[in-house]
């Protein structure tokens, strides 16, 4: 590979807070990369083992909760490491490349308190109710909760956004692979959906999970040597700082510098807004109530394990942070105005722009496969979980009720094959964001927040009413819109990034959301106390009161342990970022 021939960091010429480029629907031309045979063969090898596992996992498909929760049996490591690949998609290694690129260390507070606060209440509080419940999805824990209504409502919206965020994983991985290896972009998009589609359909969840786990290994693989050759590119930590400190301020390289409230920052957010709008409603709503998350821990074998999934992948979430935020703030400082329409980049580049400067072949052929498993690995979780919920919530339940089991594994397979074509339609919506993680968390403030908000209230005020349920989450979701397309994208209110704005829009909805529910229930009746157990905090189910299987009492199995040992480790590693 020909030596990297990066822009000379002597002299930046950052302004404080860069413009971002004008979107675009292609990477930059120079970002192609030098690939050779061994890169394709270690792609293919990686192809191959893909569709093993899906052929192998078929043999345990004999029932559609086979097919739709792996018949509840896999152990809590592998639902661990399957819960954070899902998330670990190419739009959140991109995403967050992006996001430390434009906004600098603030990229940890998606992590730290962005995430692990809500993992771990989904683990201690949350799952308890969720797996001794007996549910196939979040929607139908919302059917014993309230009322049909809500359901059919939280059915659809959620339907909808799994296969938007399908879509964007589509988008970034056609671009991607259009601008690194040459293929044209209907390539990537059919060659990727055919291998999501074949081992989904071959062996249901299952397979999704079993490659999730190799997944996560993959993308390690490629995201480690970009991140050790890129601190090293740039003369180290000490170096990295130094040179941003001085082209961008002494704020972006650290947690809370400039986040007071009035004070200007990249991030256009002060503290309030980002623990309120990030920490508490954008976070709490995607991990508490994202079925494509969710979905790997109702899988486990018991509830221990269940209970334990989201706490074991808590602490590869901690340090996960570092190996996509050095990234994008190592391009930041070796490329003056990066993202900006004068560099000829986008906030998007910073991984490939590594990539294409830094990865011999061989370790280039692995980065390429993480990449691809990356995507594939957040498509396959929305997927999998768009078919659960469309099939179970939505046809059993209100189309074609009371078939044979084998009528909805069959229809299941065919709704992957539709949810594949649909999230091909959706990806283009992601071409009108430069910085694709904007566009995640926009829909996440849209359909996620909403429901949060109504789960959080259900579980824990037994005077909510059937009919409350609908009515907040309908108008968590509208205002959410409105705050967004209207009063931030119609310039009515002065709120400074996309980010800030999300945040923003997340506060509106949770608010909107839980007024609502509140005036809807002071006048309709409550549900009746006896069809709460086990639905509301203080009450119990049978399958809440499940005892836990040999080994399980093990200490460092405990799940308070392990939840509180993640909050505390997220905790210290603030204090370096914070002084």
């Amino acid at each position: 590979m020909q030596t990297p021939t990066f822009p000379p960091t002597s002299s930046p010429t950052l302004s404080p807070a860069p413009s971002p480029a004008p979107p675009s629907v292609h990477l930059a031309a120079e970002l192609r990369l030098p690939t050779n045979w061994l890169d394709y063969t270690l792609l293919g090898i990686y192809f191959v083992v893909v569709l093993g596992i899906g052929f192998a996992a078929r043999r345990s498909v004999k029932t559609s909760l086979d097919f739709f929760l792996s018949g509840r049996s896999l152990p809590a490591w592998v639902t661990g490491l399957a819960f954070i690949s899902a998330n670990l998609a190419a739009t959140e290694i991109l995403g967050m490349a992006a996001n430390s690129a434009q906004y600098g260390a603030y990229t940890v507070h998606w992590y730290w308190i962005g995430a692990i606060p809500a993992m771990v209440f989904l683990g201690l509080v949350m799952m308890p109710f969720y797996y001794g419940s007996k549910v196939r999805s979040v929607p139908e824990f919302l059917l014993l909760r309230f009322d049909r209504p809500a359901h059919l409502l939280s059915s659809i919206l959620f339907a909808l956004a799994a296969i938007l965020i399908a879509g964007v994983n589509l988008y970034a991985l056609a671009i991607v692979v259009e601008a690194l290896l040459g293929w044209p972009q209907w390539v990537a998009i059919v060659v990727a959906g055919f291998f999501v589609l074949a081992y989904i359909t071959l062996g249901g969840l299952s397979s999704a999970i079993y490659n999730e786990v190799l997944q996560f290994f993959v993308i390690l693989a490629a995201l480690i040597p970009i991140t050790v050759l890129a601190l090293k590119k740039v003369g180290g930590w000490d170096g990295l700082t130094d040179t941003l400190t001085k082209s961008h301020g002494d704020d972006f390289v650290t947690a809370w510098g400039g986040t007071g409230i009035g004070e200007a920052n990249p991030l256009g957010a002060n503290w309030l807004t980002i623990v309120l709008g990030l920490g508490f409603v954008l976070s709490f709503g995607y991990w508490t109530t994202n079925f494509a998350e969710v979905q790997r821990a109702l899988s486990a074998k018991n509830l221990s394990a269940a209970q334990r999934t989201p706490l074991i992948a808590a602490f590869p979430k901690i340090f996960i942070v570092f190996l996509v935020m050095i990234p994008g703030l190592a391009v930041a400082a070796l490329v003056p105005g990066f993202g900006t329409e004068e560099s000829g980049y986008q906030y998007n580049d910073a991984i490939p722009y590594l990539m294409e400067g830094l990865l011999p072949n061989g370790v280039l052929g692995i980065a390429v496969t993480g990449l691809l498993a990356a995507f594939m690995a957040g498509m396959a979780a929305n997927v999998s979980s768009f078919n659960t919920v469309f099939t179970t919530d939505i046809w059993a339940k209100y189309v074609v009720k009371g078939r044979q089991d084998e009528y909805y594994v069959r229809f299941g397979r065919l709704i992957t094959a539709i949810g594949v074509c649909a999230s091909i339609g959706t990806a283009f919506l992601a071409r009108s964001f430069s910085n694709i993680m904007s566009y995640l968390q926009t829909l996440f403030s849209f359909f996620n927040v909403p429901m949060f908000v109504v789960f959080i209230i259900g579980m824990f005020w037994k005077r909510a009413s059937m009919k409350s349920g609908f009515w907040g989450l309908l108008a968590g979701t509208t205002a959410a819109m409105v705050n967004y397309f209207v009063l931030y994208k119609q310039d009515i209110i002065d709120i400074p990034s996309d980010q800030g704005a999300n945040f923003v829009s997340a506060i509106a909805g949770f608010a909107a959301g839980a007024v609502v529910m509140v005036a809807v229930s002071l006048f309709t009746a409550p549900k009746p106390t006896e069809e709460l157990q086990g639905l509301v905090y203080g009450t119990t189910s049978p399958g809440m009161a499940e005892p836990p299987s040999p080994g399980d009492e093990a200490w460092y199995r405990k799940p308070a342990l392990l939840g509180w040992g993640a909050i505390i480790l997220a905790a210290a590693c603030y204090i370096p970022f914070s002084f």
